[in-house]
């Protein structure tokens, strides 16, 4: 003879059911929000040409040699490996990494242009001129078309354009140290020439 439960017990059971479903499915929403490595979101652009873009410079962005001039796919395309950072002055995380491109500018051979996103001039010259300016280049996209076209996720972003012209390498987020020595800087490198013969 099988024994069945008291309907107040069947009851308990079918009333906590919701409450499990709901538990199991905010567990699920917590471990993909913040259980993965946001930096290796996938992108489409990798191994491909940058977009074609026309960026304005930062109006009255000057160092010592003079005006800060902006930059197109042309120049990225000269032959040296660029790293493009998109950056904002609104954007805490910028202020986080903003120290570490700051040490990576000063590193001999790195060519590091910026694209000010979703920006107005003034407030960009007032972060530059506070934590110091470590690009060779600025462009600003105002509208956020050419960050778009880039397949900007949020800022900051990191690209490594190889001296082709093609995106070799995105960081999502803000870089850190590690990232710069085990990501960055070996893209940066040059291949040695092959022995002939």
């Amino acid at each position: 003879m099988t024994e069945t439960k008291p309907p107040s017990s069947r009851r308990r059971g079918v009333a906590l059911l919701p409450l499990l479903l709901f538990a199991g499915l905010a567990g699920l929403f917590w471990f993909a929000l913040h259980g993965g490595d946001p930096s290796r979101l996938p992108s489409a652009l990798v191994g491909k040409p940058v977009p074609g873009f026309t960026l304005p410079p930062l109006d009255a962005l000057t160092t010592d040699a003079g005006p800060v001039q902006s930059f197109d796919p042309k120049d990225l395309a000269a032959g040296k490996p660029t790293i493009v950072n998109v950056f904002a002055s609104w954007c805490v995380p910028c202020q986080e990494e903003h120290p570490v491109l700051m040490a990576l500018a000063k590193r001999p051979g790195v060519r590091l242009y910026g694209i000010n996103y979703k920006d107005d001039d003034a407030s960009a010259r007032r972060f530059l001129g506070r934590h110091g300016n470590p690009f060779e280049r600025v462009g600003v996209d105002r509208s956020g078309r050419v960050g778009i076209d880039f397949g900007v996720y949020g800022v900051p972003e990191t690209y490594v354009i190889a001296g082709d012209g093609k995106i070799a390498y995105r960081h999502v987020g803000p870089l850190t140290e590690q990232d710069v020595t085990q990501k960055l800087l070996p893209l940066l490198l040059e291949p040695s020439p092959k022995p002939e013969g």
